[in-house]
């Protein structure tokens, strides 16, 4: 979570901060060529029915989503796409964040640069660094 937040305050800032020069077509394309091709998949775990229940305290399952992962990696995937639902925010922000980042040491482990999409309504926190 922090990861994305600090992501979140990048853009939050980028935003506010004046224009800066653009960049050539040169140098986009060099910093684009220098990207990883993108392969993934949308990700639930094989012991979830949801996002909501990937994420709950009871069935967050860490042992899976590493088995998972580890799979992912073998085949060459180098990103998943995870949704946070704001009801687990709602319910336990801490333990939730918590959980999140167990998430994310696993798939650093694997080499998977996660895309975390919020569900539902944003977090007031983040609602009031958005504004």
């Amino acid at each position: 979570m922090r990861c994305f937040i600090a992501v979140l305050l990048l853009a939050v800032t980028a935003v506010a901060q004046s224009p800066r020069e653009r960049w050539t077509q040169e140098k986009a394309n060099e910093w684009y060529g220098s990207q990883p091709w993108l392969v993934g998949s949308n990700f639930l775990p094989a012991s979830a029915i949801n996002q909501l229940e990937m994420w709950q305290a009871d069935s967050f399952d860490p042992q899976e989503i590493d088995k998972e992962f580890g799979w992912a990696e073998s085949l060459g995937m180098n990103t998943m796409r995870v949704f946070l639902h704001d009801r687990l925010w709602q319910q336990d922000a801490d333990a939730f964040k918590k959980r999140i980042n167990a998430f994310l040491a696993i798939a650093s482990k694997h080499h998977i640069r996660p895309i975390l999409v919020l569900w539902g309504s944003l977090p007031r926190p983040l609602v009031r660094l958005l504004r």
